[in-house]
């Protein structure tokens, strides 16, 4: 698939059980489509050795695949990509989630998309073509959608799925908007879309679908809810 090389940003935090298996679907997906790839694991400091779990992935398929790039604390996601990218090698980033919501198989699919169009972005999207959401209550889908309804009446971000953290960049594109964007955590992801198309950055999507954590525990409670919607708020009022 040509010479270009993507480097797959995975920051961890207490994915002991996830790693080996989101690594393993990873180096078989691309390894079956030739795809020059590297991983880099960027974990904050998780107390459930998660670290040690990725210095035995780093002894079964090498450390030209397979990249610990360690942080002391918990210091958010926006920075965890900052740090990794100071650290990446390809000329492509690829950003998702270590708990297994987002499956390996769909990259191939980010990265012809990007090839045909020449994307500066593609994100996968849970609300367009065959994607979905499984393993979410009710509740759940219910402010997933209500979220992204909202940002799309406020924004008008010409993408279906703004809340999404499973995307390729082109490396300088990533580059850009980091340094663009103000928020941390949930938002972050929102805030690097709407930027992205501030900033006249060409966005293709890719239908995936989303699985909710297999292990640990989810991350956005109530507090996240309420961040969100003033962040969204404020975008609105800004970007």
């Amino acid at each position: 698939m040509g010479s270009e090389k993507y480097s797959i940003l995975l920051p961890t935090y207490n994915e002991r059980e996830n790693l080996p298996i989101i690594v393993w679907l990873i180096v078989k997906y691309l390894e079956e489509s030739k795809i020059n790839f590297e991983i880099i694991i960027i974990d904050d400091g998780s107390p459930d050795n998660t670290q040690e779990v990725a210095k035995e992935l780093i002894k079964i398929y090498g450390e030209d695949k397979i990249l610990l790039r360690p942080r002391a604390a918990k210091l958010g996601l926006g920075t965890a990509y900052i740090h990794g990218l100071s650290h990446a090698t390809g000329d492509f980033i690829i950003i998702m989630d270590a708990d297994l919501s987002h499956h390996p198989k769909f990259i191939p699919q980010f990265i012809e998309l990007q090839k045909k169009h020449n994307y500066d972005i593609v994100s996968g999207t849970r609300y367009k073509g065959d994607g979905g959401v499984y393993g979410w209550d009710f509740k759940r889908k219910l402010i997933s959608r209500g979220a992204n309804f909202l940002s799309q009446f406020l924004l008008r971000p010409k993408a279906s799925d703004l809340t999404g953290s499973f995307r390729l960049y082109k490396k300088e594109v990533l580059s850009q908007l980091i340094k663009a964007c103000e928020s941390k955590g949930y938002v972050f992801q929102m805030e690097m879309i709407v930027r992205a198309r501030a900033m006249n950055f060409t966005i293709g999507e890719v239908p995936i679908s989303f699985v909710d954590r297999l292990y640990g525990q989810s991350k956005m409670g109530a507090t996240e809810i309420i961040q969100f919607a003033k962040n969204l708020l404020y975008f609105f009022a800004t970007i």
